[in-house]
């Protein structure tokens, strides 16, 4: 596959557990961005097979993950990603090491994205208190209820906390989830 170059030297990071990730959720986001020439790394809970779902039901592709969540860290890495499907979020916000690795990102001033389900990792991590963003509808509730703002939007970006959180709300948002991180990557307006 050739790189147009656009994030060349980046690193992308990828949360997922070991079943229940929503296919396109975890897969779009990584073929895009390494087409933009990022290196992008999935870590799993388990040095185990990814299962994905496809619309919390139907069996997805299958994934090798590159290292676990135990092992990873947010030290050298530019932005992390948490895709959605409910059983995977509802499994990773109760996972230290996730919330370990995104609080970590945040703290670094590093762009933490997450789209669908995703956004309960966000809740469960303290990344949400009066920050503006969106997810699956059925979160609105428990993103307000952290203190955030919850909007109807197919990609927000909120920078107010000294870094960029980039939230979605479902598949149908990805090319505009996509395209946000690799802008809050610097890959917006850079030659090919």
């Amino acid at each position: 596959m050739s790189s147009d170059g656009k994030l060349d030297g980046k690193n992308v990071l990828v949360l997922t557990t070991n079943y229940g990730t929503e296919q396109d959720e975890l897969q779009k986001p990584v073929t895009v961005l390494r087409e933009h020439g990022a290196r992008v790394v999935v870590a799993a809970q388990k040095d185990e097979s990814v299962r994905t779902l496809v619309s919390d039901e139907k069996p997805g592709a299958v994934v090798q993950p590159d290292t676990t969540l135990s092992e990873a860290t947010a030290d050298g890495f530019d932005a992390v990603i948490v895709p959605g499907g409910t059983l995977n979020a509802d499994q990773l916000r109760s996972d230290d090491e996730a919330r370990r690795l995104v609080s970590a990102f945040a703290e670094a001033g590093k762009p933490v994205a997450s789209i669908c389900h995703g956004p309960w990792l966000l809740v469960d991590s303290g990344l949400v208190r009066d920050r503006e963003l969106t997810s699956y509808p059925s979160l609105r509730p428990d993103l307000e209820n952290a203190g955030g703002t919850w909007v109807d939007r197919e990609v927000v970006v909120d920078t107010s906390a000294g870094h960029a959180l980039i939230t979605s709300r479902n598949p149908n948002d990805l090319d505009a989830f996509t395209g946000a991180i690799v802008d809050a990557l610097g890959g917006a307006g850079k030659a090919a």
